[in-house]
């Protein structure tokens, strides 16, 4: 039997304050995708126009600190607005159990005011909903709940600053290499040990194999394998003493 959510609660005052504000609006996805292709465009116009040509090697990487740049944003909301996503989780659930919905995707369906696209409240909805899949997100004292503060908050200078210098080289290769082997191994390791203590935590048991593996694994892998490729081209950015891996 389905439950219904209760219209007085906080939640879903919340939902419809939204749904009755005027002005332009958005769509959260359209929003998003927005953010990410004005990074890229800016990375891939500024190369064009220096070197004439992009390399597939940068284009991932570009694309790559491009998002980056934007989950940062994401992973400062869920500290400041921490509490607020533990009561958002609470919300989406009773939400899919009422209507059958996948939150994430309601979420990102949703149109809001252009105003609240910039306000951390609005993207505490992005871990309420991911916490449907691991719950570590709406419980503070978990190792997946910091790691993401920490990710938030430590490598936001470090992934502007690569993603300008190899764009348009501004330091020594060597420079840039150091500080790639140091961020790189960071994001190879923290995305590792949260996929292991996902396991170790036995939360995989309640997802199912299609979520595990769409927003589990699929999510948290461009953590992985992009890292990976930047450990290799940053080591060649200290050998070779030159950006030539870039094209």
């Amino acid at each position: 039997m389905s439950q219904e959510v209760d219209s007085s609660s906080p939640q879903t005052r919340i939902n419809e304050e939204v749904e009755a504000s005027k002005g332009p609006k958005i769509r959260v996805l359209s929003f998003s995708l927005l953010c990410i292709t004005v990074l890229i465009v800016c990375g891939f116009g500024t190369r064009l126009y220096l070197k004439e040509e992009l390399s597939i090697i940068y284009a991932i990487l570009s694309v790559f600190f491009s998002i980056n740049i934007l989950i940062c944003w994401w992973e400062a909301c869920l500290f400041w607005q921490r509490t607020r996503v533990e009561n958002r989780t609470s919300y989406w659930h009773e939400r899919r159990v009422q209507t059958g919905k996948l939150p994430h995707v309601e979420f990102f369906a949703t149109k809001i005011p252009l105003k609240q696209a910039f306000s951390s409240k609005t993207w505490a909805d992005v871990w309420a909903t991911y916490a449907q899949y691991d719950p570590s997100f709406a419980d503070r004292r978990t190792y997946g709940f910091n790691v993401d503060i920490a990710n938030g908050f430590v490598s936001l200078l470090p992934t502007l600053f690569l993603y300008a210098t190899f764009t348009a080289p501004i330091v020594p290769a060597y420079v840039a290499g150091i500080v790639g082997l140091m961020l790189c191994w960071q994001w190879t390791y923290m995305t590792s040990v949260y996929w292991i203590s996902f396991f170790v935590a036995k939360r995989h048991q309640s997802v199912p194999k299609r979520d595990l593996y769409l927003y589990i694994f699929g999510t948290n892998a461009p953590w992985l394998l992009c890292p990976l490729l930047g450990l290799f081209v940053s080591i060649r950015l200290i050998v070779d003493g030159n950006y030539s891996i870039l094209g």
